[in-house]
């Protein structure tokens, strides 16, 4: 069956919210709010999988989406489950926020958790657009969006097993991760997550709605740098670590990986 992209997208939003309240009520009794970011990934990739079997599209192009859709978000939901939320504690952003809000946070994470399937439908966009394109694939923008998600999906994965053997050595304990991808970048994993967002507008490109598609990689880049991204996740690390991570701040590219500069301070 083949329905417009528009209604796609609001079945993902009426999915995507009831799968939150499920989530919701889990961490009212795990007191553990991290489950959120596990159903947001695997959310987004079956909305991918989802406008690949219901679009109206080119089938080439439609299996292309559905596959790399499903592969990181599939991939992103089980290693924050079991890097994460399984070995715990809960994520410092969640803790923060039940400090600030000690009485009603249940309400407080309740809208939160809403608001995340608010934005995989939005955030689906490059997805659903793609899935009705009927210009015969492939494509040379849909090359170059598969090349940009292979890149992507490498070098976060590389970043994130990096960090995860770096935290495994007891003896790094309260030390900043500079190895590998993360002397290039303190956010090495966000970077590359980014690009594999690049990559779904470029597969949606071709479409004469294809602009509306870039509307997701700049909705996550402003998360990224200015809101749920490197500004909490840097608060904790300097919290924790002190002038050392001020050091890695002034040394190190924020974002895109570089090369490192020298510390005048």
């Amino acid at each position: 069956m083949s329905i417009t992209w528009g209604d796609q997208l609001l079945w993902i939003l009426v999915g995507c919210s009831a799968l939150m309240v499920v989530l919701w009520a889990v961490q009212m009794r795990t007191r553990d709010a991290g489950i959120v970011d596990v159903g947001w990934s695997a959310s987004m990739g079956l909305a991918a999988a989802f406008c690949a079997a219901t679009g109206e599209g080119d089938p080439q192009r439609r299996v292309m989406i559905g596959c790399v859709g499903m592969l990181w978000g599939l991939r992103l939901a089980s290693h924050l489950l079991f890097d994460r939320v399984l070995k715990g504690p809960e994520d410092g952003r969640y803790q923060m926020l039940r400090d600030r809000f000690p009485r009603g946070i249940n309400a407080v994470l309740l809208g939160f958790f809403l608001a995340q399937a608010v934005s995989v439908a939005l955030l689906a966009m490059p997805f659903a657009i793609g899935a009705a394109d009927r210009q015969p694939a492939p494509t040379v923008l849909d090359v170059a969006g598969l090349v940009v998600w292979l890149v992507g999906l490498t070098g976060e994965t590389v970043a994130d097993r990096q960090l995860r053997r770096f935290k495994e050595n007891a003896a790094n304990r309260g030390q900043v991760c500079t190895i590998g991808l993360w002397r290039y970048s303190r956010h090495p994993n966000y970077f590359f997550e980014w690009m594999m967002w690049v990559a779904y507008a470029l597969l949606a490109s071709g479409s004469s709605l294809g602009p509306w598609a870039w509307s997701a990689p700049a909705l996550i880049l402003f998360l990224v740098l200015k809101v749920t991204g490197i500004p909490p996740t840097e608060a904790r690390a300097i919290q924790s670590r002190g002038e050392a991570y001020r050091r890695y701040q002034r040394t190190t590219s924020a974002f895109i990986p570089w090369f490192p500069k020298e510390d005048r301070a």
